[in-house]
């Protein structure tokens, strides 16, 4: 960097920093009065120079305040001494510079004495000192006078003086005035200072010709000074609660108060004290606090206090305010107090021989608050209740102690019984020399008619298994309690299950009735019991019990509970099957036991690994094929006692371990499921042949009698249902045709001869209808239409239904017996002689048909169309005779 440059540069910052400090005036020199009242206006920083810039200004010295403008002015009264004042002002702007002011004052009296040579300024006067005080509540008159205001620029104008504001034109309005010409400041009337403790407002000074301002306006401060117009009131309730029989000085409660008048005054000074009962209770004077003077209260002799409280302003001086409370000071209750017995002693009597019965109620005394815990009562059974005979219990809403008899009383074993009862509370006993109270307590016994009492309640005897009827096993008797004998009571049995035991009614002993079993499920754990009543004279009553304890004799041979096993065959392998056997005795009478296997099984079967035991191993000897094998099998107990068992052993292929393949079914569904399965098939089976049976006999005969010669016949019904007029050729069968491929018979008319014996080859069959593997037939005789002989059909003919066995059934030979006695019966004359074949010519008086005949003979230039009159049974035979006629043209 050239020389040049640092020169620039070096002027550029000491014009700066002249411009800096050339803003600010760096002395002040000003006279002041000798004694200063606060807000007074000293002199000013001249700031003009410095623009706009905002700056910050503050005095060194409390005693003098800085406004922004640079005005400098009194924070207090102060006294200017003879040799003069010297503080200084420091200003700062915002980025940082700072300079001093330096501030010189000098009295008024001392300028005269200096040297001329000295710079003289004199400072702007302002207005007259400032605040001013009024007092509260003052009597007047009014307006009065406060103090004087001026401007120093009345000295070269004509000032008016003007004032706004709080008090002047806000409320309250008009509190205060100004004379415009002198200055003079007046209030109009009182006020009150806890309402208005102070007042700022403005004051201005204006040329009374031109109007102008010619001062800067000033605040006026105006306070209210106070009086001791308000008394003391409490601040909270005056209600109390302490412990009683509290040490001294135990905190009863806080007294609180306030006062409106100004604070941190004789004013404000607020003095507790009590008007009363000081002897047993303090306040102190300053804070309001009550505490206790004695540790005497009591509540059960007095559970409320009232104390009258005063509170007093001025520090309870005599010309102080007061005012005064009636506080409430509650004793809250302790267990001080132990309940007590009423009497001494209690006594009472009770009978014996009964259970759960209220026998005394105790009262108790005590004078702690009812319902609590000091209160309630907690009774106790210290002496006599050793045995538990005794139960006492407190009755919740008279807090009385409640004697029960819990077991039955004896007279007989103690006639008088003495207790000793003690009372306690829930709460444990506090600040109280007291102890729990105790009470004696008798209670006499009274006699009452007992029933007899066994000898023991329970009375066991052992008994072995099996003793002959007859035998006696023990006596069980019972005495009377009151002449402790047993003379006149007689005994029964109340409980015997298998009916095993006789009592003896007089004697009271037990004899053997039946057989007693120790394996019999009225025995539990070799136990029987019974039950023994005995009965005095007076009908009196009493009941024991007697355990009969059984023991074991050798009664029982081992069995085998499964006899029936399975033993699954293996390809290339030899199976075993397990065997367990059971005895009902105990031991000495029961396992181990020991298998055997007879002769006849030798060379089958072996027992693998024969040790005494529960179970045995069975095994092949050689293989065997499948089916069922009885195997028997000796077993015997520890004693040697048994006997042969058949154990049938089912030789199988197995679905799974233990079950036959051929068996799955029938063990899955059970025996009886089987069984309904099979009566279910049954049913079906036999409803199949109802319904055949049925239908076979559906057909009905219908007898016709002819009229033209004398002779009859028999018509058969046509059942036009089926086929119906739609039947054609194709389905007639023509003789010799037989049955189809199919196994199913062609519709046909077989007339046959009206007599001669046919026997079983007459054919009779139901409705077949042809369609499938179905037929249908008419139900009439059918016959052959072939060359007759000897009264039974051809060969060629007969030979096709004779493997027809459903037609040759009993219904069909029954129809056609029917058919022929009735027959018999009508034409007795010749009968024989009729029964032979032949063509029927004429279908009967009156009728337009003619004779039947001509359908064999029709030619076909004849019409037939008269057959339509006939109805629908003829109109089938009237397609049939054109049918043949058309065959035969062919």
């Amino acid at each position: 960097m050239s020389r040049c440059s640092l020169f620039y540069i070096s002027l550029l910052v000491l014009v700066l920093r002249y411009s800096v400090e050339s803003c600010v005036q760096r002395h002040v020199q000003a006279q002041v009065p000798e004694k200063l009242q606060a807000g007074y206006v000293v002199s000013k920083v001249n700031l003009d120079h410095c623009g706009f810039r905002q700056l910050y200004l503050v005095s060194n010295d409390p005693d003098f305040a800085v406004q922004t403008d640079g005005t400098i002015l009194t924070a207090d009264v102060i006294t200017v001494p003879d040799d003069g004042k010297s503080f200084w002002v420091l200003v700062q702007d915002q980025r940082g510079h700072k300079w001093k002011v330096d501030v010189n004052l000098s009295p008024i009296d001392q300028v005269s004495q200096k040297s001329s040579s000295a710079v003289l300024r004199r400072a702007k006067r302002r207005w007259s000192p400032l605040p001013f005080n009024i007092r509260e509540n003052d009597k007047g008159p009014f307006p009065k006078d406060v103090e004087r205001i001026a401007s120093d620029s009345s000295v070269n104008y004509t000032i008016k003086y003007s004032i706004e504001g709080p008090g002047v034109t806000t409320t309250p309005i008009n509190l205060f005035s100004v004379d415009s010409i002198n200055g003079m400041l007046r209030v109009n009337f009182a006020v009150d200072r806890e309402e208005y403790p102070q007042f700022i407002f403005t004051a201005r000074a204006f040329d009374r010709y031109t109007n102008q301002e010619k001062d800067l306006p000033l605040p006026i401060t105006v306070n209210v000074q106070d009086e001791n117009d308000n008394a003391p009131q409490f601040s909270s309730p005056l209600i109390f609660s302490v412990e009683e029989q509290s040490n001294p000085g135990t905190v009863v409660g806080q007294v609180n108060a306030t006062d409106r008048d100004e604070p941190n005054t004789p004013h404000t000074s607020i003095r507790y004290s009590l008007l009363n009962g000081t002897d047993l209770f303090a306040i102190n004077y300053d804070s309001g606090l009550i505490t206790t003077r004695t540790g005497t209260l009591d509540r059960e002799t007095q559970d409320r206090y009232f104390v009258r409280v005063e509170i007093k302003d001025m520090g309870g001086a005599p010309n102080g305010l007061s005012n005064q409370g009636l506080a409430s000071i509650f004793l809250t209750d302790i267990n001080d107090n132990p309940p007590t017995f009423k009497q001494s002693l209690y006594t009472a009597q009770v009978k014996e021989n009964q259970a759960n019965v209220l026998v005394l109620r105790i009262p108790v005394d005590d004078k702690d608050l009812k319902g609590t815990p000091n209160w309630k009562a907690v009774y106790e059974i210290t002496k006599g209740n050793e045995s538990g005979n005794f139960l006492i219990r407190t009755d919740p809403a008279t807090n009385e102690g409640l004697l029960y008899v819990a077991k039955p009383l004896d007279r007989e074993k103690q006639e008088l019984m003495k207790l000793e009862l003690m009372a306690r509370n829930e709460a444990p006993l506090v600040r109280s020399s007291s102890s729990w109270k105790k009470v004696p307590i008798e209670l006499t016994v009274t006699n009452e008619d007992e029933g007899p009492e066994f000898s023991a309640p329970i009375l066991r005897l052992k008994v072995k298994e099996n003793v002959p009827n007859g035998t006696l096993i023990g006596t069980y008797t019972a005495i009377d309690p009151e002449t402790k004998s047993s003379k006149g009571i007689k005994y029964y049995k109340v409980t015997d299950p298998g009916s095993w035991i006789n009592v003896m009614e007089t004697t009271g002993d037990l004899k053997v009735a039946n057989t007693i079993d120790r394996e019999s499920p009225l025995v539990y754990n070799n136990t029987y019991n019974i039950t023994v009543k005995a009965v005095d004279e007076s009908q009196k009553t009493g009941t024991g019990t007697v355990l009969i304890l059984i023991e074991d004799v050798n009664d029982n041979v081992p069995i085998i509970p499964k006899p029936d096993l399975v033993l699954c065959s293996r390809d290339g392998q030899r199976s075993s099957i397990l065997v367990n056997a059971v005895d009902y005795d105990e031991s000495p009478y029961s396992g181990p036991f020991t298998f055997e296997l007879s002769k006849e099984s030798e060379g089958k079967w072996k027992i693998k690994d024969p040790k005494p035991g529960t179970s045995v191993v069975l095994e092949q000897v050689v293989d065997m094929p499948n089916g069922v094998y009885k195997v028997p099998l000796l077993v015997k107990d520890l004693q040697g006692v048994g006997e042969e068992q058949i154990v049938s052993v089912h030789v199988c292929e197995c679905v799974k371990e233990g079950e036959c393949a051929a068996q799955r079914i029938s063990s899955r569904l059970g025996v009886w499921a089987v069984l309904a399965m099979l009566l279910a098939l049954l049913l079906l089976l036999l409803l199949c042949l109802l319904f055949v049976l049925v239908c076979s006999t559906k057909g009905e005969k219908l007898r016709m009698t002819d009229e033209y010669d004398g002779t009859g016949g028999m018509l058969l019904k046509s059942n036009t249902e089926a086929p119906g007029e739609e039947v054609k050729d194709a389905l007639l069968v023509t003789p010799g045709s037989g049955i189809d491929g199919g196994g199913a018979m062609e519709h046909q008319t077989v007339v046959g001869a009206a007599g001669g014996a046919l026997g079983q080859q007459a054919i009779h069959a139901g409705s077949m209808y042809q369609g499938g593997t179905q037929g249908y037939m008419t139900n009439q005789s059918m016959y052959s239409t072939g060359q007759y002989g000897g009264g039974f059909y051809g060969n060629s003919s007969y030979n096709k239904f004779s493997d027809m066995s459903i037609l040759d059934t009993w219904r069909t030979n029954e129809l056609y017996l029917d058919n022929k006695l009735v027959y018999f019966g009508e034409e007795e004359d010749g009968r024989f002689a009729a029964d032979l074949l032949k063509s029927y010519g004429y279908e009967g008086v009156g009728s337009p048909a003619g004779s039947v005949g001509c359908c064999s003979v029709l030619s076909n230039q004849d019409s037939l169309d008269f057959l339509d009159s006939l109805g629908p049974k003829f109109r089938t035979l009237a397609d049939v005779c054109m049918s043949k006629t058309e065959r035969g043209e062919q």
